[in-house]
């Protein structure tokens, strides 16, 4: 995947975004909630050598994905995912911009859908 570095209009990971009624192109709940196997075990090394699991933004073109910046921001945060931490050491996440509050853990950018 190819690194994005600004977070998207519709980004579930901020706070202010209600995913059933922002996200565009037909949003499912059930599909977003599948994605927790993209969230480390704080501290984890799965995925080190090999392919990390990440989130795509939902703006991402099939086949031509990119990483959510809101998921990055977490997981090489509070996420402590150490395999995208080995990935950024090259700096292609130097630059990264959130906009607004963000969720602090991925249960929470489900809660968000009322």
């Amino acid at each position: 995947m190819k690194p994005k570095l600004k977070q998207c209009k519709a980004c579930p990971w901020k706070k202010s975004v209600i995913p059933n009624k922002d996200i565009p192109n037909s949003y499912c709940a059930t599909k977003h909630a599948n994605l927790k196997n993209t969230i480390a075990r704080p501290g984890d090394l799965e995925g080190i050598g090999s392919t990390v699991r990440a989130m795509a933004c939902h703006e991402s073109e099939v086949g031509d994905e990119s990483p959510c910046v809101g998921w990055v921001y977490n997981q090489l945060g509070t996420g402590n995912n150490i395999a995208l931490r080995m990935l950024a050491r090259d700096g292609r996440y130097a630059g990264l911009k959130i906009v607004g509050e963000q969720h602090e853990t991925f249960e929470d950018t489900l809660s968000n859908n009322h």
